[in-house]
């Protein structure tokens, strides 16, 4: 069955009936979204052109996506489950922070290599005292609006959560403690003498590194990829999204809205339960 769900502070009884009719639908309104089934006639440019006529968030969920059957979502952490990205304020402290956020900017994008583009970020901190993540995480940053309420009502459904990040486990592993999540990767940074010394300790992880961490949970919960919602922002959740059975694009950069399966740009990560048609106080 072809669904649309609807979502967004400006969508009315009205618009939701507009648009049902326009695409041969029958629409049902629910407490937080719209769905609009058994549509008709839509395909990728009907979606752009929906998209570009309403100020609120319309979505088709792919067929071969059962959200009853779905147990595990993984997102991505800096600009989707918070709000900063963690590096660009970290260099903040050196008065780098156009400097760096410019690099993270065009990654994200996908017109550098992620790889390349972080370890040249990171070691542009070399000499930064360690104690300084400890403010970045204190006095920076915030969750995204609805990740909360998100994670909660995901929980009383039974989900579990993972968390994997091109960013540093210094805080994945907190928000991995405080909102109880189940999994979570990201790079470590290399310390010495209680400052940072402007290199990763280890392996990076990049595109195929989160791509491999959903697949990693997969087989942990042994559970298949279809049955995982895989959220990001930049282009480096792309391949991550690839074998998830629901892509969403969270606020996410062009590159992103154009191949992932759907995308949140009026709303909170909490929409993500109306894709998922769950209900929720």
């Amino acid at each position: 069955m072809t669904t649309l769900v609807l979502q967004g502070k400006t969508l009315t009884h009205e618009l939701a009936e507009q648009i049902a009719h326009q695409y041969s639908g029958q629409f049902n309104w629910y407490k937080h979204y719209v769905t609009v089934t058994h549509v008709s006639g839509i395909d990728a440019e009907a979606m752009h052109q929906l998209r570009q006529q309403y100020d609120f968030d319309i979505n088709l969920i792919p067929e071969r996506f059962d959200h009853r059957a779905a147990k595990l979502l993984v997102t991505d952490m800096d600009s989707t489950l918070i709000t900063i990205e963690c590096i660009d304020e970290i260099a903040d402290f050196m008065n780098l922070k156009p400097e760096v956020a410019a690099i993270t900017e065009s990654a994200m994008r996908g017109e550098i290599d992620f790889e390349t583009s972080l370890r040249k970020r990171v070691s542009l901190l070399k000499g930064l005292d360690v104690e300084v993540l400890e403010r970045v995480y204190d006095e920076r940053l915030r969750l995204s609006p609805g990740a909360e309420l998100m994670v909660s009502t995901l929980k009383q459904h039974g989900f579990s959560l993972a968390l994997v990040s091109g960013g540093f486990t210094f805080f994945t592993d907190r928000l991995k403690q405080r909102l109880g999540l189940d999994f979570a990767q990201a790079n470590k940074l290399a310390e010495k003498d209680g400052k940072l010394t402007g290199e990763v300790d280890g392996d990076i992880c990049g595109a195929q590194t989160k791509a491999d961490f959903l697949l990693s949970c997969c087989e942990k919960m042994n559970i298949s990829a279809e049955q995982t919602i895989a959220v990001g922002d930049g282009a480096n959740d792309l391949l991550m999204m690839e074998p998830a059975g629901l892509s969403v694009a969270y606020h996410a950069k062009p590159k992103v809205q154009q191949q992932a399966a759907t995308a949140i740009n009026h709303n909170g990560l909490d929409a993500i339960l109306g894709l998922l048609q769950l209900e929720y106080n």
